[in-house]
């Protein structure tokens, strides 16, 4: 038997890798591509859901905060004020979420006639339903976990990819644009191939910038900070779907609910929070404990924007405030990082980047599937069969090693398929053949 080239073998031991992490991530691609697209244009979504809330027609007086938060608590009885929404705009209804048995509601609520116009449950808003089912599959934890392996493998994916792209002295053509006049199995090709060049990085991106939201890579993450004493205050995103205990903790409604606050505070605590400018939606909570500050936070989409403030709301003193730029450089990262991801770092550009490379990783999809489904031979899998195997040299294997440590999901898997395969699946015939596990 000839013994093959090492570039050679190199080339069929990644091309195996970029398949069975193909197979794996395609239906995953095409999901989170699919979802995360509609988040991406969630402020005008949002802006025409809420639509009947923004322009309204009554006159009269503004109703002080207190009776604003009596109506809300009264369209919904046993709750307690959550969160105070401020009003963009004079002619625009309050938003107030209320807790009642764990489960936020949000009542939108006339400021002038007191009016209730429209009580929904938080948690089944449709955004936020999309957000589910974008980074858990509407499962938990466990929806987040698979969310989460299905990441860690197109990230393998895609540096294969570019690796099996690398022109190698070719022309520009089926390498930078695909050829046109080669037939179909030279066009799926190169459409698959050029894809790959134009939306790796912009993938890349877009996977890295969500990491933070899993379950096993956002705890990983917040163990290493605690370990490091790199921690600064509880994070302003969702772990695995659950937001962290604190005080005020963001806008998902996962706070344990203030008791009820003295009159008058709400009113002073607005009063003292309008002219720091915070940038909207402005969300101000109740303390937990009588006597503490209110807490006032921006729960903008562009996280450089955000900023909080703690009121004292017997005096309408501003106890403290903080800004983005004060934030831990590591929340800054994430924070520019998040907003990204969600479309909002710079407006409707960062919108439409978002869509364009969400577009080009479903197409990136669909040709690999395409690819696979027309070479594959009837009864196997398709799987690149093995070559003589290319001896691991420490380059390599210190970048397996640094991929497993900045991705405990992956490492995990990896060991686990390793596993699976040698000490199974190549010890059986019909599955070693399916799955091209034989040597050549």
């Amino acid at each position: 038997m000839s013994v093959c080239p090492l570039g050679t073998r190199w080339y069929n031991a990644v091309w195996r890798w970029h398949f069975y992490a193909g197979l794996l991530c395609i239906p995953f691609i095409l999901w989170l591509a699919t979802t995360g697209t509609i988040y991406l244009w969630r402020p005008q979504i949002e802006a025409l859901l809420d639509r009947p809330y923004a322009h309204l027609a009554t006159r009269g007086a503004v109703a002080s905060p207190d009776e604003q938060v009596a109506a809300a608590i009264r369209a919904v009885p046993g709750s307690r004020l959550h969160r105070y929404i401020l009003p963009d705009a004079p002619d625009a209804a309050a938003s107030i979420l209320v807790t009642r048995d764990g489960a936020d509601q949000r009542v939108h609520v006339d400021t002038r006639s007191l009016a209730v116009l429209g009580v929904e449950r938080e948690d089944g808003r449709p955004m936020p339903v999309v957000s589910r089912l974008h980074g858990q599959l509407l499962a938990g934890t466990t929806g987040s976990v698979i969310v989460e392996i299905a990441a860690c493998w197109a990230i393998v994916m895609i540096l294969t990819g570019l690796y099996l792209w690398w022109p190698r002295g070719r022309g520009l053509a089926g390498v930078v644009w695909p050829r046109l006049r080669g037939g179909q199995r030279l066009f799926w090709r190169d459409l698959h191939a050029v894809t790959g060049l134009w939306v790796s990085l912009l993938g890349l991106g877009l996977i890295l910038t969500g990491l933070p939201w899993a379950t096993a890579w956002g705890n990983y993450l917040r163990e290493v900070r605690a370990i490091t004493h790199a921690a600064d205050g509880p994070v302003d995103w969702t772990i695995g779907g659950k937001s962290p205990a604190s005080d005020h903790a963001g806008h998902h409604g996962m706070a344990m609910p203030a008791p009820p606050p003295p009159p008058g505070e709400l009113a002073r605590v607005i009063a003292a929070a309008r002219p720091l400018a915070i940038a909207p939606p402005v969300m101000i909570a109740p303390p937990a404990m009588r006597g503490a500050p209110w807490s006032v936070t921006s729960d903008a989409a562009d996280r450089p924007l955000r900023s909080e403030a703690k009121i004292d709301g017997a005096t309408g003193r501003v106890v403290s405030t903080r800004g983005f730029g004060q934030r831990h450089w590591i929340d800054r990262i994430i924070g520019t990082g998040i907003a990204v991801h969600e479309g909002a770092l710079f407006g409707l550009a960062n919108q439409i980047l978002g869509t364009l490379t969400a577009l080009g990783l479903m197409l990136l999809a669909i040709s690999g599937a395409v690819l696979w489904w027309r070479r594959r031979p009837v009864g196997l899998l398709g799987a690149p069969i093995p070559l003589s195997r290319p001896r691991f040299g420490w380059a390599l294997g210190a970048a397996i090693v640094a991929l497993a440590l900045y991705l405990p999901l992956f490492g995990a898997t990896l060991l686990l398929v390793l596993l699976v395969e040698r000490g199974l699946l190549r010890r059986l015939a019909g599955p070693r053949r399916w799955l091209g596990l034989r040597a050549a």
